[in-house]
């Protein structure tokens, strides 16, 4: 926010006026010639607008300028913002979103599953400013995208860029969970929690589900397992971006509802089934509200001053207006 710490200063621009108008608009300023008005044939004499007339117009401008931020400059011209610092951690939040194919499914209108997803895990972020929050990808491996982190704006960017089978074509729902469980552990949050959200069944990886929640278990952290789509057969459409090649076709298998649940039960989590985007919104509301955490937090008021900066803006213009009028035009003291 701008604020000026002498405004009443600020009354001396009332006086520049006068002054534009004794110098620049008054009839009798300055010496007189006396001459026939016969030489120009009963004519007013009027000038011609040169390109010099314009300069000293301009280096006239410049002038007055230069006094005006010599005025701003006493009034004292500052810029303050407000900074919240933390007293107490938040909650550390890991998401792992499933990236495999089947998420392309088209039956979370008006876009597929994958999209909804990530629209509503943007809210997600953006309704928790204090909260580090991570991102890992899943399909056939698991990627970190984002450890946890406060720079939620860099986090949004990265889950915008994820894109469908950028990691093959399979769902290892345990490698997405003890990746991210393992960024997790060193957090020093008082609550640290893994959103799990997919729509099919663990074919790939190393790790089994199971294992990976008894992992994140002992270490102390809650999984929600998100079980995401319907059980009806929807219009899949889907680009491999390895290969280019397109996918068209339906797809109706359903996520593993007993896996997921016991996912949740061994970290202490819980389960949700999600049909719809209205549903898969509300879902993530609940797991807000679940996982509220109180922090203490204090302002800190920055206070910048900007009067140097309006002197040496004023001395440019200053030094301006002199080359225009004694090097550019050469007007004659």
């Amino acid at each position: 926010m701008w604020v000026l710490d002498r405004p009443v200063f600020l009354l001396l621009i009332l006086i520049l006026p006068p002054l534009v108008y004794l110098r620049h608009v008054r009839p009798d300023r300055g010496g007189r010639i006396r001459m026939s008005f016969s030489l120009f044939q009963g004519e007013q004499f009027s000038p011609p607008m040169t390109m010099q007339r314009l300069l000293l117009r301009f280096g006239a401008l410049c002038y007055w300028i230069a006094w005006v931020l010599v005025i701003v400059a006493l009034a004292g011209p500052a810029r303050t913002t407000r900074e919240r610092i933390y007293l107490s951690r938040g909650i550390d939040i890991m998401l792992v979103l499933d990236q495999s194919a089947s998420m392309a499914a088209a039956d979370f209108r008006p876009g597929n599953r994958f999209e909804t997803a990530r629209a509503v895990i943007t809210r997600f972020i953006q309704d928790r400013p204090s909260d580090h929050i991570g991102l890992v990808g899943f399909s056939a491996e698991a990627a970190l995208r984002v450890p946890p982190t406060m720079d939620h704006s860099y986090l949004l960017r990265s889950l915008d860029e994820m894109q469908l089978m950028e990691m093959g074509d399979g769902t290892a729902i345990g490698m997405g969970l003890a990746l991210s469980a393992l960024h997790l552990q060193a957090g020093t949050a008082g609550e640290r929690v893994v959103v799990l959200l997919t729509d099919g069944v663990n074919n790939a990886g190393e790790i089994s589900p199971e294992a990976a929640a008894q992992a994140a278990a002992d270490a102390g952290i809650r999984i929600y397992a998100i079980g995401v789509g319907s059980s009806r057969e929807a219009f899949i459409e889907v680009r491999d971006p390895t290969t280019g090649q397109l996918y068209r076709g339906t797809v109706k298998d359903s996520y593993d509802e007993d896996s997921l649940r016991r996912i949740a039960e061994i970290s202490g989590g819980q389960y949700f089934t999600a049909g719809s985007a209205g549903t898969l919104q509300s879902v993530f509301e609940s797991i807000g509200t679940a996982q509220s955490f109180e922090r203490r937090f204090r302002f800190q008021v920055h206070r910048k001053l900007y009067h140097r900066e309006c002197i040496i803006a004023a001395l440019a213009f200053l030094v301006l207006e002199f080359l225009i009028r004694r090097i550019i035009v050469r007007v004659i003291p």
